[in-house]
């Protein structure tokens, strides 16, 4: 809000050079929400301009330099070292999650993340449902919340190698649409890294209810990553979605490297 318009113009450029087409229109649609909360909750607070951007370091090739842009429902972090990029922690929320009314409706920014969950959940049959199913209740948020070092949970739900065929690609198009945020080169590497590390310590897991509109939670954890969504608040119209890596936020496993 206190940019001038070239400055603007530059935040624009870099978001979308660190985001893939679909990120940046994601994150985009995500400021456009607080025009819809400014309405429904009469407050005018509420301001699609009111994201801030911070750089840490000096941007360059020889030191470690990392930025940052924050807001409400969004917060993006990228680390650059020696030309490498981290892209976590990266949190994206949507409130309204499905805007009910006005020149607005019907839209539903993280669709997706929630379709894909729901058509694996409803594919489950008997014991792979109660498996997956460890909680009946939500926890009316994402579970890491903000923390700046997160470990692996609990391994709760149902593990990737006791999916069938069919199911475990419908576990990689969640993955992967969380993955689409990034730029295609490095959403590639990222998948790679996984598949490295192996497929069958991967789970996916489901708190709440089993149908759309009500409250419900969902987190996918490999080795070196955590998924969560949550569409708890807002009686489940109310979405927040986290990706974390154990290592590798805020780039500390390229800081690492490089310092090494």
């Amino acid at each position: 809000k206190e940019m001038d318009s070239n400055q603007k113009d530059l935040v624009t450029q870099l978001l979308t050079m660190s985001l893939s087409e679909a990120g940046y229109n994601k994150v985009k649609l995500i400021m456009s929400l607080e025009e819809v909360l400014a309405e429904l909750e009469s407050n005018p607070r509420r301001d699609p301009e009111m994201y801030f951007v911070s750089i840490f370091g000096k941007p360059g090739t020889s030191e470690p330099w990392a930025w940052q842009f924050d807001g409400h429902h969004i917060s993006l972090h990228f680390t650059v070292v020696n030309g490498e990029v981290s892209y976590t922690p990266r949190f994206l929320g949507s409130n309204p999650g499905e805007v009910k009314n006005g020149p607005k409706e019907g839209v539903r920014v993280l669709k997706r993340e929630e379709d894909l969950a729901f058509d694996l959940l409803k594919s489950l049959q008997g014991a792979q449902k109660q498996q997956a199913i460890f909680s009946g209740s939500t926890f009316n948020d994402i579970v890491s919340k903000n923390a700046a070092d997160v470990k692996p949970m609990d391994r709760v739900g149902i593990a990737y190698m006791q999916l069938s065929d069919q199911q475990q690609k419908m576990l990689w198009a969640i993955i992967d649409e969380y993955l689409s945020a990034m730029p295609a080169k490095d959403a590639d590497n990222r998948k790679d890294r996984i598949l490295k590390e192996g497929t069958d310590l991967i789970m996916f897991a489901w708190a709440g209810s089993e149908q759309p509109g009500s409250p419900h939670y969902y987190r996918i954890q490999g080795p070196s990553f955590l998924i969560e969504f949550d569409n708890s608040q807002g009686n489940g119209n109310h979405i927040h979605t986290v990706w974390r890596d154990f290592d590798g936020d805020f780039g500390r496993d390229l800081i690492k490297e490089h310092y090494a």
